[in-house]
């Protein structure tokens, strides 16, 4: 049976998007404490079910999907600019486009905005009124307040108007980087992108025996198995060969698991779960809910291909890392150190290169001769700079990493750093190494 918790997100689920919901009122209509409620209610935001926005209140949106995911809501916006509502709230789970940015004459703004925009403008009321019509929500900047004639349109059209203290080029900023920042995310895949759903998964119950393990293993050709309870679905071990090996068919699965084992949440990410795989030395983790709910599993085989499948894929939003790797180069065929140039924003408030910016190069450098000696992917299992010194914007720096050794499972890199043939920093860098 499903606890409060699980009946209120289950009932957050089904309520039509644009609702506004409240912690009284879900803890009135469940029959619950107002604390349970609140509990509840700030999953659902975590899941991506509501979203909570200042002075308006929490209200259902629609779960966005990975392909939409660099397009933002109109509550989503609301927040980013700390907006006020004036009208339209029951369109604040609706999806925005692309924004318009209103400093032109009338007609000519009009030609630019369509249904699904975002008319980003001053206190002009004709504007506001012709894009409502045109299907468009209207963000008024400098603070001022939209008529009553727009606010009764908007709730007419469910399309939101909202109003803000920021000038129009600070809004049209904010946005764009939230959109920049969602592209990113975008890139990174998590374990609910790849695992095998609870439907497909094979899992024994704490009640079976050896032999329903020796069933499943004849059926299925694996060897690992999550246990969960027989009742409440929640995991509880982990039975693997080894534990199976020299015991009686009707020996209990529960006395034989290894209990509380590694799981991952449907939110880990896939390099994370790789991590966790490796250092483990485990083929197979169990996908769990905060309340430990199998949900599937992932192999060690569907991660590697994730993250190979990572590789190949285009970066659509660059990260800090993908700007510093920007400027690491390298002259193909040729024995040559990497080569460096600091720019301005890869430095600290001395003018010299920061640490964190250091400890990238030195990372990327190791990993990419890693990589050309063997092929496969890799973790970092531990990083040590021995010294570093100051290295001063607009400077070259040479970066010389050495493999100390190479092994079937990890690798050791020297990294020395030079700067006009002086050494200015130096690192060993161990990493443990996935097998393809």
């Amino acid at each position: 049976m499903a606890t409060k918790h699980e009946q209120i997100l289950q009932h957050i689920d089904s309520l039509p998007v644009g609702n506004k919901i409240s912690v009284r009122q879900i803890a009135k209509h469940m029959e619950v404490s107002e604390g349970t409620a609140y509990r509840a209610i700030k999953e659902a935001e975590n899941q991506g079910l509501v979203s909570t926005i200042e002075r308006v209140g929490t209200i259902r949106i629609e779960k966005k999907k990975k392909e939409n995911f660099e397009r933002l809501t109109f509550a989503e916006v609301v927040n980013i600019i700390d907006g006020q509502v004036l009208g339209g709230r029951a369109g604040l789970h609706k999806t925005l486009n692309k924004f318009v940015i209103g400093a032109m004459k009338l007609e000519a703004m009009m030609r630019y905005t369509e249904a699904g925009n975002l008319l980003i403008v001053g206190n002009r009321t004709q504007a506001h009124a012709h894009a409502l019509e045109a299907g468009a929500a209207v963000l008024i900047t400098g603070g001022f307040d939209a008529d009553e004639a727009t606010k009764k349109l908007a709730n007419e059209l469910e399309l939101p108007v909202i109003s803000t203290s920021y000038d129009t080029f600070t809004v049209a900023a904010m946005i764009n980087r939230a959109i920049y920042d969602q592209l990113i995310k975008k890139e990174i895949v998590l374990v609910e992108d790849i695992l095998i759903p609870f439907e497909r998964a094979h899992f024994l119950t704490s009640k079976d025996t050896v032999s329903h393990w020796a069933k499943l293993n004849e059926e299925t050709s694996h060897s690992r198995f999550p246990v969960v309870d027989a009742h409440t679905l929640k995991v509880v071990g982990m039975v693997t060969s080894k534990d199976i090996l020299g015991q009686s068919s009707e020996e209990p699965i529960e006395r034989l698991m290894t209990r509380s084992p590694l799981t991952v949440s449907l939110k880990t990410s896939v390099a994370s779960a790789a991590h966790i795989m490796i250092w483990e030395g485990i083929e197979l983790l169990p996908v769990v809910d905060d309340q430990q709910h199998l949900h599937g599993v992932i192999s060690r085989q569907d991660v590697l291909k994730a993250m190979q499948m990572i590789q190949r894929q285009p970066q659509v939003g660059e990260t800090i890392d993908d700007l510093v790797f920007k400027e690491l180069t390298v002259e193909k065929n040729a024995d040559k150190p990497y080569q460096f140039r600091v720019t301005p924003q890869m430095t600290n408030q001395l003018g010299a290169i920061s640490y964190g910016v250091f400890t990238s190069l030195v990372t990327e450098a190791a990993n990419r001769t890693l990589r050309d000696y063997k092929r496969g992917d890799l973790v970092i299992e531990n990083i040590t700079i021995y010294f570093i010194k100051p290295v001063q914007m607009e400077s070259i720096i040479e970066i010389n990493p050495r493999l100390l050794d190479v092994g079937r499972k990890f690798g050791k890199v020297d990294v020395e750093v030079f700067s006009e043939g002086n050494l200015v920093g130096k690192a060993m860098m161990m990493v443990q190494l996935l097998d393809r």
